[in-house]
């Protein structure tokens, strides 16, 4: 029973974390940080799920998932810093759409 209510709050954690990285990406004008808020919500979205499934399964299935989770915590933000790169490195005027009003 005590897993069951700690692999529920993981679910739910992830949950949050998707659902805010969706709102962020969306309500966010300026590029980077929407990148951010997606780079964020996939790794500790993904993360919490993970976790949670290892909880509920246990055994070797909890090695599996915990190479998983480095997989992905190795892999998520490296890739969202690449793709920054790119756009810092592409974009005619990076940084002048940033406005002042943008930072509240």
């Amino acid at each position: 029973m005590i897993r069951l209510c700690l692999a529920a709050l993981f679910l739910a954690l992830g949950l949050f974390a998707f659902l805010s990285e969706v709102v962020g990406f969306y309500r966010f004008r300026y590029v980077m940080s929407r990148m951010h808020a997606a780079a964020v919500g996939d790794t500790l979205g993904i993360g919490s799920v993970v976790i949670a499934v290892a909880i509920l399964t246990g055994g070797w299935a909890v090695l599996k998932l915990v190479l998983i989770l480095l997989l992905l915590f190795l892999t998520g933000p490296a890739l969202t810093h690449l793709i920054a790169e790119a756009e810092f490195r592409t974009h005619p005027a990076f940084g002048k759409e940033y406005r002042e009003e943008d930072r509240r």
